[in-house]
């Protein structure tokens, strides 16, 4: 059953909360110069960025047809997690209902690896603040993943979150590939005052966003540092492990054993190597 959507213990950010952790700023060498999905129109914003399927094309022609988006150092920068993250979000591309306040908006992209073809069944876990500012830590209001589909597509139903003290407007999100590592980043909406002041800000993680009747519409393309070497061989499952094995289908509330631990499935997945127990939490928990 999908958690209700409220707010019934919304936390108050502070500029300290996220301000204060260390971080990193990681840059790329250029705009990302690729070209996978010729029927995509790109959403243009004055300070918007290239998307990665359509940087390559300079007008009406035909799109490369082999992309090439990555010069060495052109995957999505990283950032920092925050402190309000919570693991097993629910499975689900909407995060609102017909009730929800806010400002519509749907943020729409693709997944791709270092050689610019796209990653299918890859991972994305969204969570933002609500439209006032605050984060639900009670329960799981504005918090959601779900995965690419076949051709490294996804979408997210939501709302513009809310600002608060110290922070401008932003989404966090991780992002996964099966086998791959976790991306923790935040993605950024173009043209806001506090752009200029949010020390975690970086224009390369800058949504292309327009206006829609009455909402917002947004698109973002992830690269993962995935070099898509091609391998037929499917991974092994990792010494150890007993009943969970690749390319079987779960339910939620199945039961596994990994390593000599034991697992109970959250949500309904066809498991891939890399998406192992231990290393998923929005899909097993232990016990």
């Amino acid at each position: 059953m999908t958690p209700q959507m409220d707010n019934s213990t919304p936390h108050e950010p502070n500029a300290s909360d996220e301000a204060s952790v260390d971080r990193r700023r990681i840059s790329r060498k250029g705009l990302l110069k690729a070209a996978l999905v010729a029927s995509a129109a790109p959403l243009l914003v004055g300070g918007g960025v290239a998307l990665a399927r359509d940087a390559a094309s300079s007008g009406n022609g035909p799109l490369a047809p082999t992309p090439e988006c990555d010069d060495g150092d052109d995957v999505t920068p990283p950032q920092m997690e925050g402190p309000y993250f919570k693991p097993n979000s629910p499975r689900r591309t909407s995060l609102v209902t017909p009730s929800t306040p806010g400002v519509p908006l749907t943020v729409s992209g693709y997944v791709f690896g270092r050689a610019c073809r796209p990653i299918s069944g890859a991972l994305l876990d969204f969570w933002q603040a609500d439209t006032n500012g605050s984060y639900d830590m009670a329960q799981f209001a504005f918090r959601g993943h779900q995965f690419t589909g076949a051709d490294g597509s996804f979408s997210l139903t939501t709302i513009v979150p809310g600002l608060y003290p110290g922070r401008t407007r932003h989404i966090h999100v991780k992002a996964q590939a099966p086998g791959g590592r976790i991306l923790t980043t935040q993605l950024y909406f173009p043209n806001e005052p506090r752009n200029n002041t949010d020390a975690l800000f970086d224009p390369e993680l800058l949504m292309n966003v327009r206006n829609v009747g009455n909402g917002r519409q947004g698109s973002f393309d992830f690269v993962l540092d995935v070099a898509q070497t091609p391998n037929p061989t499917a991974t092994p499952t990792e010494p150890g492990s007993t009943t969970w094995a690749t390319g079987t289908s779960y339910r939620a509330g199945d039961r596994v054993t990994y390593g000599g631990v034991a697992y109970r499935c959250l949500q309904a997945h066809q498991a891939h190597a890399g998406w192992e127990p231990p290393n998923v939490p929005a899909l097993w928990e232990r016990g």
